[in-house]
């Protein structure tokens, strides 16, 4: 049996847990959720919707580390728009584990610049997230579904095309330069003509190289992707 007391105010919520004190403002996006899980005794709930840092600890697999409100990666504060998307998530309840997947990998990303560039690619429309933290997004074909510039890569669903990393060009002020490109489906459906194919592939955010400044950031080069789907629709959901 669990030892608790509360006090609810029209501020506040305070509840103690088994000498463990938990705090939550009226105005915080968990509050009405608490406040029932108080009132049904789901201790559970309470902890999950109250303590962020033990949310953030429990699906981290210890990577990741909330402290006096930052979120650590291997002791290293993050101060960037994937970390706060994080803490938005857990704040709503909402599912941040693909994203905390994606935040692992990306980490492992040589590049700051590629780290820094890459989640401002993802926010145009359609560029979901995968389970294990990789991302989709698209790609256009030649009709015998070979690569636009060469000719030489295979495209086929299972598909994967690599090279290696420093042979992709790194420089975002270059638009078309060296490197595998995928992009938002705008970008993929205005390149290569009406009869070309358009491809979903799958990109691990620690191959990418760099984003492109031209048109307006909906491409990106990476050293690596696989092809995963035939573009039939767009990809609406957030987690595919």
């Amino acid at each position: 049996m669990e030892d608790y007391t509360y006090l609810l105010t029209e501020k506040s919520l305070s509840v103690n847990l088994n000498d463990r004190t938990f705090i939550i403002r009226a105005d915080h996006p968990n509050f009405k959720q608490a406040c029932s899980a108080v009132l049904e005794e789901d201790w559970d709930s309470v902890k999950r919707h109250m303590d962020i840092p033990a949310a953030i600890s429990l699906h981290s697999e210890g990577n990741i580390k909330f402290q006096h409100g930052s979120l650590f990666y291997r002791d290293e504060m993050i101060h960037n728009v994937v970390s706060r998307r994080i803490l938005d998530l857990v704040r709503i309840d909402g599912n941040f584990k693909p994203l905390m997947r994606f935040l692992d990998r990306l980490m492992e990303n040589p590049s700051r610049r590629s780290v820094n560039e890459l989640y401002t690619f993802l926010k145009h429309k359609n560029m979901p997230f995968t389970p294990d933290g990789k991302f989709l997004a698209y790609k256009s074909l030649r009709t015998d579904w070979t690569d636009h510039h060469t000719g030489r890569f295979s495209n086929k669903i299972g598909d994967t095309n690599s090279m290696v990393r420093n042979g992709v060009c790194d420089d975002a002020d270059v638009g078309c330069s060296y490197g595998f490109h995928a992009g938002s489906l705008e970008y993929a459906q205005s390149f290569g003509g009406q009869h070309s194919h358009v491809v979903v592939v799958e990109i691990d955010p620690a191959d990418v190289v760099s984003v492109p400044k031209d048109c307006d950031c909906q491409k990106l080069r990476t050293a690596s992707y696989k092809v995963v789907g035939i573009y039939s629709r767009a990809l609406e959901e957030p987690v595919v």
